[in-house]
């Protein structure tokens, strides 16, 4: 009887990720060299650019679409809508689905409250954390909310239409409330009145004045107190264009890098060489930078107010 050979498993194969990695390249450098055979290297811009009528900005104006007494309805406003039932429909959802047998959502909603109530922990004494823990994890969840749904294109393009069924529709894009400047101050103002109103409360309106100051005397206190009051009324700024000019430059390089620019210089061969780059600028963005947003702004919210009622700064 002859023994039979086991089957030894072959070595040195390509990785199906490594397939897949060189598959992208392939497509993307055959279509690099597509374009160049077809339509070259030279400038072939639209009327709408080469007349100054297209602008990259354009994302980011409110064109009203209709308005209800004095309030103007655009995709600004949508937005904000859609983050405000979804933030609530999902903190709503979590809580009614919690069970007592651990679960996928329960584990992902106690890795949720211990960020969060860490957050707060870390910066307030226990009565104040549990009064501002509700108020952190929604603003956490809110923001979060406000910059992913900024990534998911959707028919908000008034602009721009195209003929589908006999109808004009408007043209996909993304776009962030963030990116509007009203959006970010409006909740820092919240943040900047809610602080100075702990303050006030606990040291009165001479005291929390006094209490901003460092541990300094002499003629140096003079020098040193209206840099603090400054740095007192830059924190309402920092958490405004923090929170703005993350989003506005993230969504500028995803327009950039994602084909705006080959728009701009009308060359398709530039758009499709910067598309691997946009897309990465794009899952960047998404999967990092929102929430890292989200969670700068509330751990500055949690600290901002746990500094106000502190004895000195």
């Amino acid at each position: 009887m002859s023994a039979t050979t086991p089957d030894v498993p072959k070595t040195g194969g390509m990785s199906d990720a490594k397939k897949l990695i060189w598959g992208v390249g392939g497509v993307w450098l055959a279509g690099i060299i597509f374009f160049v055979a077809i339509v070259g290297f030279g400038s072939d811009k639209s009327p709408s650019v080469a007349s100054g009528a297209y602008s990259p900005t354009d994302e980011f104006k409110l064109n009203t679409w209709f308005s209800v007494g004095p309030i103007d309805f655009n995709k600004g406003v949508l937005y904000l809508i859609l983050a405000t039932v979804i933030t609530i429909g999902l903190l709503v959802y979590m809580a009614r689905r919690l069970k007592e047998r651990p679960g996928r959502l329960q584990v992902a909603v106690e890795v949720f409250y211990d960020l969060t109530s860490n957050l707060a922990d870390g910066s307030m004494d226990k009565s104040m954390s549990r009064k501002y823990f509700p108020l952190i994890a929604t603003i956490f969840v809110f923001i979060l909310v406000s910059n992913l749904i900024g990534y998911i294109p959707l028919p908000i393009d008034t602009g721009q239409k195209f003929l589908l069924f006999g109808i004009h529709w408007p043209s996909f894009q993304i776009y962030a409330a963030d990116t509007n400047v009203a959006f970010p101050l409006m909740l820092a103002l919240l943040v900047f009145f809610l602080f100075t109103y702990e303050g006030v409360r606990k040291h009165g309106p001479f005291g929390y004045v006094k209490s901003l100051m460092p541990d300094v005397s002499g003629g140096i206190s003079f020098l040193v107190f209206p840099i603090e009051i400054l740095s007192y009324f830059l924190r309402l700024i920092s958490l405004t264009v923090r929170l703005w000019a993350n989003l506005l430059a993230g969504h500028l390089l995803i327009a950039f890098m994602g084909g705006e620019l080959g728009v701009l210089t009308g060359n398709t061969v530039v758009s499709w060489a910067l598309l691997p780059l946009g897309i990465a600028i794009f899952l960047f963005e998404a999967i990092l930078i929102a929430g890292l947003q989200a969670f700068i702004f509330s751990i500055l919210t949690a600290i901002y107010l746990g500094s106000a009622v502190a004895e000195s700064h």
